[in-house]
């Protein structure tokens, strides 16, 4: 079945042609259409896991080895050469599993939240053609089809977000996601341009095989470019400014970008070229930090929100802090095992934030709900199952991914007391505003209108069936990666270790062997350091109890304290509200100074330059025109005169 991988993306691909031009052309019903949308990617998903499970047959050793997938050559020119060739190997399978999977949930509760939408079939297109570009990013074997499909989800962000553009909220948000992604990929364009200057290739196999003739600043400077790329789609300090307004779009849309594909790009790539980072020692120290400060400063934001999607977006972008804290201390399974626990709560949480909008007409603003356990119990118990696993509570599959992250943050080569003491601090803010929207949204009394209490009701099962499968793998997800400290074994990182365990031969380098640090119990440490990973886990457990019991005392017990606190730290508690005034630092620094070298353009060069340039050319035709128009008079006998005294100027010229 390995040979059929490219079947994987192609079944999303042929959903969307069908959908945007077949459906849109002979207007077919919402039902072939959703028919249509949820069966390509549940064949996608099918392919995905035969695939998986064959190479799952094969050796430990030889699963990375197995042979890339090339269709055909697609640019050949000089030194350049790139095909249209799929990766197979644990690393990619994994995330073909994760995208196609959770995505084939989400289309299937897409139909029933979007039911009554005038767009139905441009919707299912759209997201047709989002998975199938990021599964091109996914199984890629080469840098520069990797950025067609990195560029790819970046349109189809732009064009989902913006989804109901009659809207300005929705247009304007769909344009920022666009531009601020932009900046990212000029940094992953200059990353690829170094690979191909200093190696001739773009193919990772040629590359990662290479990589030691690279020296330390060139290396450096490649990873840390690529770096820049991965802030943009996975919404890092600075460029993460555009994910929050991607609430703008469609709930299923924001469950999609958010869980499993756009955003877990960067993590994705950084793992792929870990044979480039772990070259590059500053390169590593940078994504830890930015990682760690991300986890922090998001989470700080999600504490005073009120919109319960915004709420989930920071929570997002603290999470994807998490996983750049992981592969920036070299745990890079760590990172892609929280990036997969991550899609199963994370996708939960947006969609039953969807299906509590849905019971309560549309209404985001948690202080307009409260009380909704009763009436939707489905939601209600699905909701909290995913907030108990993104608090890290023993049992749900956030626990063993998050602990681990923790846990290396502190022992690896690379890790520092610091950067475990700001994920720890990031991990007891994470279970506090996630339990505060919890009890806010579904205990208490209910403080909606009287006409929508009214008409509070569950969602039907096409949107509750989702919630429940994600729930199960919410709590299932993480015990394919206990920590052997707890006496189990971690499938995850052996089935992982071919392909991210160590350094090529050749690398000349000390590997930060995955394999060796899983069978250690982590760092490489026994006895003492066991022990040691016991207490840090016992610790982080009691930091994510001490959030949910403030939580629940700020919330429930004592609900009015909250607004005495706002009151008594008016300033700071204004300053987060407002989320640090970043995006009106960057309207008046960068997006006010655009505005004005635009104008500046349009008024002095192209009005007073080109314009003027071609407006003087034109009159100067103008002019001739009046001159030569002056002997085309229309009269026969001036051109016969004309003609006669020509001969005579001949006559004269030739007899001379």
């Amino acid at each position: 079945m390995i040979e059929y991988v490219w079947l994987i993306p192609l079944f999303p691909a042929m959903g969307f042609l069908f959908n945007g031009l077949i459906g849109r052309w002979c207007n077919l019903d919402k039902k072939t259409v959703s028919w249509v949308a949820c069966s390509a990617l549940g064949l996608s998903f099918l392919f995905s896991i035969l695939v998986f499970f064959s190479l799952l047959r094969l050796p430990p050793d030889a699963r990375a080895a197995v042979p890339d997938k090339v269709l055909f050559d697609w640019i050949v020119s000089g030194d350049l050469k790139t095909v249209i060739g799929y990766k197979v190997d644990p690393l990619s399978i994994v995330m073909a599993l994760v995208v196609s999977g959770v995505s084939f949930f989400i289309h299937i509760y897409s139909v029933g939240y979007m039911h009554d939408d005038t767009g139905f079939t441009r919707y299912f297109a759209y997201l047709n053609l989002f998975v199938f570009m990021m599964l091109t990013l996914v199984l890629a074997n080469n840098f520069l089809f990797m950025f067609v499909g990195w560029e790819g989800v970046g349109l189809c962000s732009y064009l989902l977000i913006g989804f109901w553009f009659e809207r300005d909220a929705p247009a304007n948000a769909g344009k920022k996601a666009f531009v601020v992604n932009r900046v990212g990929d000029f940094g992953f364009m200059l990353g690829m341009f170094l690979i191909f200057t200093h190696l001739g290739t773009l193919e990772f196999n040629q590359v990662f095989a290479k990589a030691h003739i690279l020296d330390p600043l060139t290396v450096t400077m490649i990873t840390l470019l690529l770096f820049v790329g991965a802030t943009g789609k996975s919404a890092q300090i600075p460029l993460y400014v555009w994910l929050p307004d991607a609430m703008e779009g469609p709930t299923p849309v924001s469950s999609l970008i958010h869980a499993a594909t756009m955003v877990t790009s960067g993590v994705y790539m950084i793992a792929r070229c870990h044979v480039l980072y772990s070259m590059a020692p500053i390169s590593m120290v940078v994504v830890a930090i930015f990682g760690a400060a991300t986890a922090i400063y998001a989470a700080s934001m999600g504490l005073l929100q009120f919109d319960i999607k915004r709420v989930l977006a920071y929570s997002t972008i603290s999470q994807l802090g998490y996983m750049f804290l992981a592969v920036g201390v070299g745990a890079f399974s760590a990172g892609i095992f929280h990036l997969m626990t991550h899609a199963f709560f994370k996708g939960l949480l947006f969609l039953g934030a969807g299906s509590v909008m849905h019971a309560l007409s549309g209404e985001l603003d948690m202080r307009k709900m409260g009380g909704l356990w009763r009436k939707t119990p489905i939601t209600f118990l699905t909701f909290l199952m995913a907030t108990l696993a993104i608090a890290g509570i023993p049992g749900f599959s956030g626990f063993f991914s998050k602990d681990e992250i923790l846990w290396q943050s502190f022992s690896s080569p690379h890790g520092h007391l610091l950067l475990w003491l700001v994920g720890a601090a990031a991990a007891g803010m994470t279970a506090f505003y996630m339990f505060r929207l919890t009890f806010v949204t579904f205990l208490g009394k209910c403080r909606a209108s009287e006409k929508v209490k009214k008409h509070i009701h569950e969602s039907p099962p096409i949107m509750t069936v989702p919630l429940i499968i994600l729930a199960v793998l919410s709590v299932i997800g993480g015990y394919v990666g206990i920590p052997h400290v707890l006496g189990g074994r971690n499938y995850f990182h052996e089935f992982l270790a071919p392909v991210l365990g160590g350094l090529p031969e050749g690398v000349g380098h000390a590997s930060f062997s995955l394999v060796k640090l899983a069978h250690a119990g982590g760092g490489g440490m026994d006895g003492s350091g066991a022990n040691l990973e016991l207490v840090l886990m016992v610790v982080s457990v009691i930091i994510a109890l001490i959030g949910i019991s403030i939580a629940f005392y700020l919330y429930i017990l004592k609900p009015d304290v909250p607004k005495k606190l706002a009151k008594r730290f008016k300033a700071l508690y204004t300053l987060v509200f407002n989320k640090y005034y970043v995006d009106e630092i960057y309207e008046a620094s960068f997006i006010d100074s655009a505005k004005k070298i635009g104008t500046f353009l349009w008024r002095e060069f192209d009005d007073g330059v080109v314009d003027r340039t071609v407006n003087l050319v034109a009159g100067l035709m103008l002019w001739c025109g009046k001159i030569l128009r002056k002997i085309q008079t229309g009269r026969v006998q001036g051109y016969a005169l004309g003609i006669v005294l020509g001969a005579v100027v001949v006559i004269i010229f030739l007899i001379k």
